[in-house]
C-alpha cells in the first residue's frame, strides 16, 4: 500500500483489443453493427494490477501500445493529472478527438484504478463519490 505523496513508477502498460459479435445487429439510429470491439488496458505499478477499457476499434490499441505505453513507463502512477497531461501532449499532432481520446480514457481509468488499489480505497471514494452540485455544459 502506498501513501499520498509517495511516487510509484509504472512498471508496464499492456493493451489488448477484443471483437465480440453481437447476438443480432445493433443500431443507434445512425449506424448498424454486428460486433463490438473492447480495448482493455492492463497497468502494473507498485505490485498492483489495474484495468481500464474503452469501446473503440483496434487502432486505438495500437495507439496505446506504440505511443502512450512507452511514454508512461517509469513515471509516477500516483500523479494522475500529470500522467493525463503527458498523454494529451503526446497526441497533440494526432488530434485529440476520436481514437486519441478513447485511448487516453482507457489508460486514464487504469491509472486511477492503480492509484485507488495502491491507497487501498475504493475508486469511487478516491474520485469523491457524490457531489452536491455539478457543472453543466454551457
Amino acid at each position: 500500500m502506498a501513501a499520498f505523496g509517495s511516487a510509484v513508477p509504472i512498471d508496464h502498460v499492456g493493451v489488448s483489443a477484443y471483437t465480440v459479435p453481437t447476438d443480432a445487429p445493433e443500431s443507434d439510429g445512425t449506424l448498424e453493427w454486428n460486433a463490438t470491439t473492447l480495448v482493455v488496458v492492463c497497468l502494473n505499478a507498485g505490485g498492483v494490477r489495474a484495468l481500464g477499457y474503452t469501446y473503440a476499434d483496434s487502432p486505438t490499441a495500437l495507439l496505446i501500445r506504440d505511443k502512450l505505453a512507452p511514454l508512461l513507463h517509469g513515471r509516477d502512477v500516483m500523479a494522475t493529472h500529470a500522467r493525463w497531461l503527458d498523454m494529451v501532449r503526446a497526441i497533440r499532432n494526432l488530434g485529440r478527438p476520436g481514437i486519441a481520446s478513447m485511448a487516453i480514457s482507457a489508460v486514464d481509468v487504469a491509472i486511477w484504478d492503480a492509484k485507488a488499489r495502491l491507497l487501498n480505497v475504493p475508486l469511487a471514494t478516491l474520485l469523491g463519490q457524490a457531489r452536491e452540485h455539478i457543472a453543466v455544459y454551457g
